[in-house]
């Protein structure tokens, strides 16, 4: 692939980010002037923003299961930081991210304008956060985290932590698990991950230099929480992500469920 295609291709996904500086510096603005700005419409706007980024990188999509009808707490497989505007393209959402993500040059910026929430793991503050999720679940506005808290290389699942889906429990809503897979000629892909050391630049120049790959979406049957523990939670959403994306665990077959108990 030439290299000023390759040029082209990262102008058009700086040129997507730009407009979303533009939209996200009219937000501020109406803040300034004390303009009603409310989670609804900052949703709308991080779908729109997330939609035309997604149309930019070069995946082609297929999503798999119905969308909620209702709003939920998503949980998804973490591979790579696109994994947030593809999701993010499907439905109203905000996101639970990293605190560190809050400090991140015009990204940092961007997330904290779409109404994303944002903790300090390991930090201690997992109660104040789990009382900001149930909030903004109780509030109608759905949520999408990474339980497994970083990202792989797409060929295993690390352990879910439930931690945080005691938010789901709360609010009583129920779970989205979600499982996102990345696909090269047929076989995971090893360009997309975003892992180590890697940079946005260096991983940009990574996907562009190639054809499209592959993205294949589940949307897996929601998981009612009520009455439920949150480590059952975890444990069920992972394998029902994990029989989405490998097949049966052998945890799965090995390991019979513990009866539901009230959290």
């Amino acid at each position: 692939m030439s290299r000023l295609r390759v040029y082209a291709r990262i102008a058009r996904v700086l040129g997507v980010v730009a407009l979303g500086l533009s939209m996200a510096g009219v937000f501020g603005l109406l803040e300034r002037l004390g303009v009603a700005n409310s989670m609804v419409r900052r949703q709308r706007w991080s779908q729109f923003f997330m939609s035309r980024l997604s149309h930019a990188l070069p995946f082609r999509v297929t999503v798999h299961g119905p969308l909620p009808r209702q709003p939920m707490l998503w949980v998804s497989n973490h591979v790579s930081w696109t994994d947030i505007p593809l999701l993010g393209m499907l439905t109203p959402l905000s996101f639970l991210s990293k605190a560190e993500v809050r400090t991140w040059p015009v990204a940092g910026w961007l997330a904290a304008k779409a109404g994303s929430l944002f903790i300090r793991r390991g930090a201690g503050d997992s109660q104040l956060i789990r009382t900001q999720m149930s909030r903004h679940l109780a509030q109608q506005h759905a949520l999408l985290m990474f339980p497994e808290g970083t990202t792989t290389d797409g060929r295993s699942l690390r352990t879910f932590h439930g931690r945080l889906l005691s938010a789901a429990i709360d609010a009583q809503v129920s779970l989205q698990p979600v499982a996102i897979r990345y696909l090269r000629d047929g076989q995971v892909d090893p360009l997309a991950p975003f892992i180590g050391d890697d940079d946005l630049l260096s991983h940009l120049m990574r996907l562009f230099t190639h054809d499209q790959g592959d993205v294949e979406i589940h949307l897996l049957r929601p998981i009612a929480c009520q009455g439920r523990e949150r480590a059952a939670l975890a444990f069920e959403a992972q394998q029902a992500v994990h029989l989405a994306l490998f097949g049966a665990s052998p945890l799965t077959q090995q390991t019979p469920m513990r009866p539901a108990i009230a959290a």
